[in-house]
């Protein structure tokens, strides 16, 4: 019900599990649109997903898939993938995403370790997933072609049957850490981490129900799990629009008009380039045209996470009335732990807990979380279960934080990233190289390497959007401009005295970046260490 104090609080909040959430949900959409891509291909109301539901959950129950099994999907962000994730749920089963980017050696070990039987993928992907049953997916005995039609049973199958021999403690789908060291971890996420995690999150930002959000960001990736699927769909009774390529998120924005935004701070920081480069500047007056022209007139909460954001891009959208909330949380904690709430920005910090999350330092300034929302633990890892979490039920997430005078939480950086220079001092190599990177339209990736050695220096790729030539003089001279730009910012200390241009593009996925865009240290080291060697001689 309304109240004075925000937006109606869901019903689906009250389940015990999100089965009985999205049962919840379906009962009171009905004709309202639930799942759309942006040409209307596909458009399904609530009451046209609860009758696909049942056929696909009776299809892959005739697979074998039954409560507790592992279900494989392979899909890029579209409706069915919501579809046959949700039936599966329903079903008491485990759906779990593998990354699209990810080679058959890592979706084999990560299958392996899930002990799926069935995968639904679509054709594109289908060489990958043959190829994993090779390199340790050998449990796979089903593999669907999502192009040769899904899963199909009885249409008065009863969902609810199976959906109440689910229990909170139930897992809900596993989430592989994409890792910057290491193979994938499976966080196992239970019903109750979900529904900790949404009531949370509502307490802290009551947006309001029956919105419209878009699905563009990886569903093997927590953000997005939850953010789209099971917040906004099974909870909120929005309206998803799925978006399968990232560089048609803004052009969607501006047809679907989003209550709910986020991005990573990669997407915000090339928007901002974006508005630049076609003559904005933060101005005030200007806020209410923006907003509009962006798609963005209507939207409650806008989130950026995953990474530092640039202060200064913060400041560049909160003048034109864009406020972007920075959060702050890990798969192992089913999303965010903290958010700056809308209204009270301040930043550079991620914020404060959400309702039911506890937060300490270690003696070292790691960054401790109890609550509700910690995982069950990692799959098939009792002794990395027990390395993460102690006795007391305190996670230790590897950041090193401080708190301020008013409890808002500031993440310094990770506890294995610091940077200990030749002379003993500490540094951020995420915080320079956020500067680096928002210095100009020109340098696109940073990686400062710094420790041990007597001073910093960065190996930089090029924006592939600025459509400069890496060999280029020019190029060279106006990348060294926007590196002044970024040292000063930074104590002398911490400024760039060397650095090298890559001529190779950083993708997600590959070499240098995680599939959700963060820097493989180690891996960058090894593979570039003639050219850091030169910028030490």
């Amino acid at each position: 019900m309304a109240t004075a104090a925000g937006p109606q609080t869901p019903g689906a909040l009250s389940a015990s599990t999100m089965c009985e959430a999205l049962l919840t949900t379906l009962s009171e959409r009905g004709d309202a649109v639930a799942l759309r891509t942006p040409d209307d291909a596909v458009s399904l109301t609530y009451a046209e997903f609860d009758e696909r539901l049942r056929r696909v959950a009776s299809g892959l129950a005739g697979l074998g898939v039954g409560h507790g099994d592992a279900v494989g999907l392979m899909m890029t962000n579209r409706p069915e993938f919501n579809l046959v994730d949700a039936a599966a749920m329903l079903l008491g089963a485990v759906p779990f995403s593998v990354y699209n980017t990810s080679p058959a050696e890592q979706v084999g070990f990560v299958m392996g370790d899930a002990g799926n039987r069935v995968v639904v993928c679509e054709r594109q992907f289908l060489p990958v997933v043959e190829a994993a049953r090779e390199h340790g997916a050998s449990a796979v005995e089903h593999v669907v072609v999502l192009e040769e039609g899904l899963p199909d049973g009885d249409p008065a199958f009863d969902l609810e049957a199976t959906a109440r021999a689910v229990g909170p403690d139930d897992l809900l789908t596993l989430i592989y850490t994409s890792g910057t060291t290491g193979p994938p971890k499976g966080v196992q996420t239970t019903h109750a981490n979900m529904l900790a995690e949404l009531r949370g999150v509502h307490a802290a930002v009551p947006v309001t129900p029956h919105g419209r959000q878009i699905s563009y960001l990886p569903s093997a990736h927590i953000a997005d799990r939850w953010a789209s699927h099971y917040s906004g769909l099974m909870a909120y009774g929005n309206t998803i629009t799925c978006v399968a390529e990232l560089p048609q998120v803004i052009p969607v924005a501006a047809q679907v008009k989003p209550t709910v935004f986020g991005g990573v701070p990669r997407v915000w920081e090339k928007l901002k380039a974006a508005l630049q480069a076609g003559g904005v500047e933060p101005d005030p007056a200007l806020g209410p045209a923006v907003k509009e022209r962006l798609g963005f007139s209507e939207t409650e909460w806008f989130v950026t996470g995953a990474a530092p954001t640039p202060v200064e891009v913060l400041d560049f959208f909160a003048v034109l009335g864009i406020e972007i909330c920075e959060v702050w949380g890990m798969s192992e904690t089913t999303c965010i732990a903290t958010t700056v709430r809308p209204g009270a920005l301040r930043p550079g910090s991620v914020g404060t807990p959400i309702d039911g999350v506890e937060l300490r330092l270690a003696d070292d300034d790691e960054l401790l979380i109890r609550g509700g929302t910690v995982m069950a633990g990692y799959r098939n890892r009792p002794d990395l279960t027990q390395e993460t979490i102690d006795a007391d039920g305190w996670l230790h997430t590897g950041d090193i934080a401080r708190f301020d005078d008013d409890g808002y939480v500031w993440i310094v950086d990770r506890k294995k990233e610091l940077i200990i220079n030749a002379a003993g001092k500490n540094m951020s190599p995420a915080n320079i190289e956020s500067q680096l990177k928002s210095a100009g339209p020109l340098i696109g990736q940073a990686c400062v390497i710094g420790d041990r050695r007597p001073y910093n220096v960065a190996l930089l790729v090029l924006d592939p959007e600025s459509g400069a030539d890496p060999t280029a003089a020019d190029v060279l001279e106006r990348v060294k401009q926007e590196v002044e730009v970024a040292n000063g910012k930074l104590s002398r200390v911490e400024q760039i005295k060397r650095f090298a241009l890559v001529s190779d593009e950083w993708l997600p996925g590959g070499d240098e970046l995680t599939p959700t865009m963060k820097l493989k240290r180690r891996p960058i080291a090894e593979k570039y260490a003639a050219q850091i060697e030169e910028l030490y001689t």
